[in-house]
Protein backbone atom coordinates (compact mmCIF):
# COMPACT_ATOMS: atom_id res chain seq x y z
CA UNK A 1 0.00 0.00 0.00
CA UNK A 2 1.43 3.37 -0.99
CA UNK A 3 1.40 5.63 2.06
CA UNK A 4 3.03 8.57 0.28
CA UNK A 5 -0.19 9.51 -1.57
CA UNK A 6 -1.92 12.45 0.04
CA UNK A 7 -5.66 12.05 0.68
CA UNK A 8 -7.83 13.86 -1.83
CA UNK A 9 -9.68 16.84 -0.50
CA UNK A 10 -13.44 16.79 -1.04
CA UNK A 11 -14.54 19.16 -3.79
CA UNK A 12 -16.05 22.36 -2.43
CA UNK A 13 -19.83 22.44 -2.56
CA UNK A 14 -21.12 24.73 -5.26
CA UNK A 15 -24.59 26.01 -5.99
CA UNK A 16 -25.63 27.34 -9.36
CA UNK A 17 -26.64 30.98 -9.14
CA UNK A 18 -28.42 33.34 -11.52
CA UNK A 19 -27.18 36.90 -11.79
CA UNK A 20 -30.00 39.34 -11.05
CA UNK A 21 -30.35 43.00 -10.12
CA UNK A 22 -30.05 43.48 -6.38
CA UNK A 23 -33.20 45.61 -6.32
CA UNK A 24 -35.16 42.89 -8.12
CA UNK A 25 -34.03 40.34 -5.54
CA UNK A 26 -35.40 42.54 -2.75
CA UNK A 27 -38.61 42.98 -4.77
CA UNK A 28 -38.98 39.20 -5.00
CA UNK A 29 -38.44 38.83 -1.25
CA UNK A 30 -41.09 41.46 -0.57
CA UNK A 31 -43.62 39.85 -2.91
CA UNK A 32 -43.50 42.84 -5.27
CA UNK A 33 -42.16 40.74 -8.14
CA UNK A 34 -43.02 37.21 -9.31
CA UNK A 35 -41.26 36.92 -12.67
CA UNK A 36 -37.80 37.15 -14.20
CA UNK A 37 -37.17 37.95 -17.88
CA UNK A 38 -34.19 36.31 -19.56
CA UNK A 39 -32.40 35.84 -22.88
CA UNK A 40 -28.93 34.91 -21.68
CA UNK A 41 -25.63 36.73 -21.60
CA UNK A 42 -23.55 37.83 -24.59
CA UNK A 43 -21.32 34.76 -24.29
CA UNK A 44 -24.21 32.29 -24.08
CA UNK A 45 -25.85 30.62 -27.07
CA UNK A 46 -29.21 30.61 -25.32
CA UNK A 47 -30.73 30.89 -21.88
CA UNK A 48 -31.65 27.65 -20.15
CA UNK A 49 -32.66 26.95 -16.58
CA UNK A 50 -30.86 24.23 -14.59
CA UNK A 51 -32.36 20.78 -14.97
CA UNK A 52 -32.40 20.17 -11.22
CA UNK A 53 -35.66 21.04 -9.50
CA UNK A 54 -33.99 22.08 -6.24
CA UNK A 55 -33.99 25.74 -7.24
CA UNK A 56 -31.07 28.11 -7.58
CA UNK A 57 -29.58 31.08 -5.80
CA UNK A 58 -29.84 34.68 -6.95
CA UNK A 59 -26.47 36.42 -7.24
CA UNK A 60 -26.84 40.20 -6.79
CA UNK A 61 -25.62 42.65 -9.41
CA UNK A 62 -25.90 46.41 -9.63
CA UNK A 63 -25.24 49.15 -12.19
CA UNK A 64 -25.50 52.92 -12.13
CA UNK A 65 -28.31 52.71 -14.73
CA UNK A 66 -30.64 50.61 -12.57
CA UNK A 67 -32.44 53.69 -11.22
CA UNK A 68 -33.57 54.77 -14.69
CA UNK A 69 -34.57 51.18 -15.53
CA UNK A 70 -36.74 50.76 -12.43
CA UNK A 71 -40.22 52.28 -12.16
CA UNK A 72 -40.31 55.20 -9.68
CA UNK A 73 -42.64 53.45 -7.23
CA UNK A 74 -39.90 50.85 -6.68
CA UNK A 75 -36.93 53.21 -6.27
CA UNK A 76 -36.98 52.52 -2.52
CA UNK A 77 -35.47 49.10 -3.33
CA UNK A 78 -32.36 50.53 -4.97
CA UNK A 79 -30.29 51.31 -1.83
CA UNK A 80 -30.75 47.79 -0.46
CA UNK A 81 -29.82 46.33 -3.84
CA UNK A 82 -26.73 48.55 -4.03
CA UNK A 83 -25.63 47.48 -0.54
CA UNK A 84 -25.73 43.81 -1.59
CA UNK A 85 -23.26 44.27 -4.46
CA UNK A 86 -20.35 46.51 -3.53
CA UNK A 87 -16.80 46.64 -4.88
CA UNK A 88 -15.67 44.45 -1.98
CA UNK A 89 -18.44 41.99 -1.22
CA UNK A 90 -21.70 40.42 -2.37
CA UNK A 91 -24.61 39.39 -0.18
CA UNK A 92 -26.56 36.35 -1.36
CA UNK A 93 -29.86 36.37 0.48
CA UNK A 94 -32.34 34.61 -1.78
CA UNK A 95 -32.98 31.69 -4.04
CA UNK A 96 -35.94 30.74 -6.19
CA UNK A 97 -37.89 27.71 -7.24
CA UNK A 98 -39.12 27.86 -10.82
CA UNK A 99 -42.89 27.48 -11.19
CA UNK A 100 -42.97 27.87 -14.97
CA UNK A 101 -40.90 28.99 -17.96
CA UNK A 102 -42.80 30.74 -20.75
CA UNK A 103 -41.33 31.72 -24.11
CA UNK A 104 -42.60 35.15 -25.14
CA UNK A 105 -44.26 35.05 -28.56
CA UNK A 106 -46.28 38.26 -28.17
CA UNK A 107 -43.85 40.84 -26.80
CA UNK A 108 -46.24 43.69 -27.59
CA UNK A 109 -48.38 42.48 -24.68
CA UNK A 110 -45.60 42.59 -22.08
CA UNK A 111 -46.91 45.89 -20.60
CA UNK A 112 -49.96 43.94 -19.38
CA UNK A 113 -47.63 42.17 -16.92
CA UNK A 114 -46.17 45.33 -15.36
CA UNK A 115 -47.61 44.52 -11.93
CA UNK A 116 -45.46 41.37 -11.78
CA UNK A 117 -42.06 43.15 -11.85
CA UNK A 118 -40.27 46.45 -11.12
CA UNK A 119 -38.78 47.35 -14.51
CA UNK A 120 -39.79 50.20 -16.81
CA UNK A 121 -41.39 49.46 -20.19
CA UNK A 122 -38.39 51.10 -21.89
CA UNK A 123 -35.99 48.85 -19.99
CA UNK A 124 -37.88 45.73 -21.02
CA UNK A 125 -37.99 46.87 -24.63
CA UNK A 126 -34.29 47.73 -24.93
CA UNK A 127 -32.70 45.31 -22.43
CA UNK A 128 -34.90 42.29 -23.06
CA UNK A 129 -36.94 42.42 -26.28
CA UNK A 130 -34.48 44.19 -28.61
CA UNK A 131 -31.32 42.77 -27.01
CA UNK A 132 -30.13 39.78 -29.09
CA UNK A 133 -33.32 39.80 -31.19
CA UNK A 134 -32.75 36.32 -32.63
CA UNK A 135 -32.85 34.79 -29.16
CA UNK A 136 -36.24 34.05 -27.59
CA UNK A 137 -37.21 36.01 -24.50
CA UNK A 138 -38.28 33.79 -21.63
CA UNK A 139 -40.31 34.60 -18.56
CA UNK A 140 -39.58 32.60 -15.44
CA UNK A 141 -42.42 32.53 -12.94
CA UNK A 142 -40.61 32.00 -9.64
CA UNK A 143 -41.24 31.51 -5.97
CA UNK A 144 -38.67 33.39 -3.93
CA UNK A 145 -37.06 31.88 -0.86
CA UNK A 146 -35.22 33.96 1.72
CA UNK A 147 -32.15 32.09 2.93
CA UNK A 148 -32.09 31.25 6.65
CA UNK A 149 -28.93 33.38 6.82
CA UNK A 150 -27.56 35.75 4.20
CA UNK A 151 -24.21 34.65 2.76
CA UNK A 152 -21.50 37.29 2.38
CA UNK A 153 -18.98 36.54 -0.36
CA UNK A 154 -15.86 38.42 -1.40
CA UNK A 155 -16.10 39.86 -4.90
CA UNK A 156 -14.00 37.66 -7.17
CA UNK A 157 -12.95 38.10 -10.77
CA UNK A 158 -14.56 34.73 -11.50
CA UNK A 159 -17.98 36.28 -10.84
CA UNK A 160 -17.61 38.83 -13.65
CA UNK A 161 -18.51 38.68 -17.31
CA UNK A 162 -21.73 38.90 -19.26
CA UNK A 163 -23.20 35.53 -18.42
CA UNK A 164 -26.35 34.49 -16.64
CA UNK A 165 -25.12 31.60 -14.51
CA UNK A 166 -22.21 31.22 -12.14
CA UNK A 167 -21.25 28.63 -9.56
CA UNK A 168 -20.68 29.94 -6.05
CA UNK A 169 -18.92 27.94 -3.36
CA UNK A 170 -21.81 27.83 -0.93
CA UNK A 171 -24.33 25.19 -0.04
CA UNK A 172 -28.10 25.69 -0.23
CA UNK A 173 -30.65 22.93 0.19
CA UNK A 174 -33.58 24.99 -1.07
CA UNK A 175 -34.86 25.83 2.41
CA UNK A 176 -35.80 29.19 3.90
CA UNK A 177 -38.75 31.55 4.22
CA UNK A 178 -40.96 31.00 1.20
CA UNK A 179 -42.54 34.10 -0.32
CA UNK A 180 -46.02 33.86 -1.76
CA UNK A 181 -48.56 31.13 -2.22
CA UNK A 182 -47.82 28.40 -4.75
CA UNK A 183 -51.45 28.30 -5.94
CA UNK A 184 -51.31 32.04 -6.63
CA UNK A 185 -48.09 31.61 -8.58
CA UNK A 186 -49.78 28.92 -10.67
CA UNK A 187 -52.43 31.53 -11.50
CA UNK A 188 -49.65 33.96 -12.41
CA UNK A 189 -48.20 31.28 -14.68
CA UNK A 190 -51.53 30.81 -16.45
CA UNK A 191 -51.89 34.58 -16.86
CA UNK A 192 -48.37 34.93 -18.31
CA UNK A 193 -49.01 32.08 -20.77
CA UNK A 194 -52.33 33.48 -21.91
CA UNK A 195 -50.92 36.99 -22.26
CA UNK A 196 -47.55 36.61 -23.99
CA UNK A 197 -47.04 32.85 -24.56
Amino acid sequence: MDTDVAPTEPAPTTTVSLKEWGAAIHALLQGRQQILLRKGGIHEKAFATPEEDGGFLLFPTVAHTHAERTRPEHHDLLPAGDADATDDHLVVRAGVHVVDVVEVTRPERLPELDDLHIWTAESIRTDRVEFRPKHPLQILVVQAVELPEAIVLPRLEAYGGCRSWIDVHVEWDGSGRVVGDHAELERVSQRVRSTVG
